[in-house]
């Protein structure tokens, strides 16, 4: 009800662009947009009133000012809060995990005329300017690296993977795309709601059932929470649209589906990813498949007497 009522009702829809319709915390996604193209503008009055050139260095130390010291944004550790994962929450909450951060500060650099690229190293997500020089980037400017000005505590943090890059292996990374970095931020949200939705359920895994085919039944079901369940489905659907052959996240979509009684939906995904599976998955799908068929069938027959007649 409360989702329901934070829509906006639009009279003549077809005369707006479908992209305005979608309104987020009462935005539009071009307003949202706009409020990253403010904070490049502030960067830029950042260096002028340094009244200072546009070298690198410079113009990366000026967007941490706006970023962190002017706009408060903070990286934190992996929450189950969801204002910390979704791009329009982060830009007004200014709290997110690094990833998010990151994808703000690409945004910003862009306007700047600033390439910044990046890549997922072990848990972080690391960026550094683009350049055909990469040991420039290594080297102490007034007290640290360019690598350190853009991602922050992390690439001093003995426990992070980002600690122990050095040039030569910067080389090997795989620069993420901006196909990439979606992917990345829709696998986030699925483990994000899923852990969410399951949070009353300790321990509970999305493939628990599948080793556990003895306990199937319709009414026999871990107590989840459907909103989080629903989202979790979402983020995944759009996720195989950008892999359509990765089967660990089709048989994770089909048993989300599962759990949530779409037992017709979850035969189907779950028959497709055993196509794509290897044959030792495909054994353990087999029968978990089987048992949903009976399930859907079970769930499509009406209840014994609710076609009775009835007298006016």
């Amino acid at each position: 009800m409360k989702e329901r009522e934070s829509v906006q009702d639009q009279s003549d829809p077809s005369e707006t662009d479908s992209e305005e319709l979608l309104q987020l915390d009462g935005k539009s996604i071009s307003e949202w947009v706009s409020e990253i193209d403010a904070i490049s503008k502030e960067v830029e009055a950042e260096l002028v009133s340094r009244d200072i050139g546009c070298h690198l260095v410079q113009v990366l130390e000026a967007v941490n000012t706006v970023l962190f010291d002017l706009r408060g944004f903070k990286r934190t550790s992996i929450t189950l809060d969801p204002e910390n994962s979704y791009l329009h929450s982060v830009l007004n909450c200014r709290c997110s995990t690094a990833f998010l951060i990151s994808v703000i500060y690409i945004e910003v650099c862009k306007r700047l005329n600033v390439p910044i690229v990046g890549s997922p190293v072990g848990e972080d997500f690391l960026i550094w300017p683009k350049t055909e020089y990469p040991e420039e980037l290594f080297k102490a400017t007034s007290g640290q690296s360019l690598f350190s000005i853009v991602n922050g505590r992390c690439v001093d943090d003995p426990g992070s993977m980002a600690s122990d890059l050095t040039a030569k292996s910067l080389q090997d990374l795989d620069m993420a795309t901006n196909r990439d970095i979606i992917g990345i931020a829709l696998a986030n949200l699925i483990r994000l709601h899923w852990r969410r939705a399951s949070k009353s359920s300790h321990g509970l895994m999305l493939t628990s059932p599948l080793s556990q085919l003895n306990n199937i039944s319709s009414s026999n079901f871990p107590l989840l929470r459907p909103q989080d369940l629903r989202l979790a489905i979402a983020a995944a659907e759009r996720l195989l649209i950008l892999q359509p052959h990765n089967w660990a996240l089709r048989r994770d979509l089909g048993m989300m589906l599962y759990y949530d009684r779409q037992y017709g939906e979850a035969v189907q995904e779950l028959s497709i990813c055993m196509a794509f599976a290897p044959p030792e998955e495909e054994a353990v799908l087999e029968p978990f498949v089987e048992r949903l068929h009976l399930l859907r069938l079970i769930s499509s027959l009406k209840p014994l007497g609710s076609d009775r007649l009835t007298v006016p």
